[in-house]
C-alpha cells in the first residue's frame, strides 16, 4: 500500500482510510482521552495523568515540527475524528539506538484493520522517505492484537527484552534490504 502524497504542511502521511498528521489543538481532547483509556493503555503502563497529557500535547502543538521522530495524531478520513496515536519513536534497547514504529489506537477503532494499514504505511515512510534501514516494535507479551500488527506489517519475532522497570516485552523487528529515499528529504 502506497501512502498518497500530502500536500498539507502538518500531514506526514494519507491511507485510503486514514490520515497521520502533526498535532494541532482540536486533536488534543481526543488525544487525552485515548491515553487516559484503561483499555488502551492495559499493556502500555495505563492510563497516563490528564493535567500531565494535555500539557505535553499543547507543547508538542506549539512546535509540530520540533522532533523528526514522534508519535501523530491519527485521524479517520471518513468521520474527522482522531482514532489514534502513532508514528516513529527513537529507542534505545539494550544500548542500541532504534526507531520504534509505534501505533496505538482508540478502542472505537479496532477491529477495522486500521493498525495494520497505518502500520504498513508508516514502514513505507520510514524505509523510502526517510531513508531508515530497521525498525522495531516493543510489544508486551500478552498484547496479541499488537503482535499480529507486527506481522502483517512484515516484522518478526527478534528477541525478548527486559525494558527499564523491568517490564517485559518482545522486539519484533524488519529490515529494508535498500533504502529509496525521495529527493524531498
Amino acid at each position: 500500500m502506497t501512502p498518497s502524497p500530502v500536500e498539507n504542511p502538518l500531514e506526514i502521511l494519507r491511507t485510503e482510510r486514514l490520515i497521520l498528521t502533526r498535532i494541532h489543538p482540536g486533536h488534543v481532547p481526543a488525544l487525552v482521552d485515548l491515553w487516559m483509556d484503561p483499555e488502551v493503555t492495559r499493556f502500555m503502563g495505563g492510563p497516563r495523568e490528564h493535567d500531565f497529557l494535555a500539557a505535553e500535547f499543547e507543547k508538542n502543538t506549539l512546535a509540530p515540527f520540533a522532533e523528526k521522530h514522534d508519535l501523530w495524531a491519527l485521524v479517520e478520513k471518513e468521520s474527522g475524528a482522531v482514532v489514534g496515536h502513532c508514528g516513529l519513536l527513537d529507542k534505545e534497547v539494550e544500548g542500541t539506538a532504534e526507531i520504534e514504529l509505534v501505533y496505538v489506537l482508540a478502542t472505537a477503532a479496532w477491529g477495522k484493520g486500521y493498525g495494520t494499514e497505518i502500520a504498513a504505511a508508516l514502514k513505507e515512510y520510514a524505509f523510502q522517505t526517510l531513508g531508515l534501514t530497521r525498525l522495531i516494535s516493543l510489544i508486551e507479551p500478552e498484547n496479541a492484537a499488537s503482535e499480529r500488527v507486527a506481522v502483517k506489517t512484515g516484522m518478526r519475532l527478534e528477541r525478548k527484552v527486559i525494558r527499564p522497570g523491568g517490564v517485559k516485552r518482545r522486539v519484533y523487528a524488519i529490515e529494508s534490504v535498500s533504502p529509496i529515499v525521495s529527493p524531498s528529504v
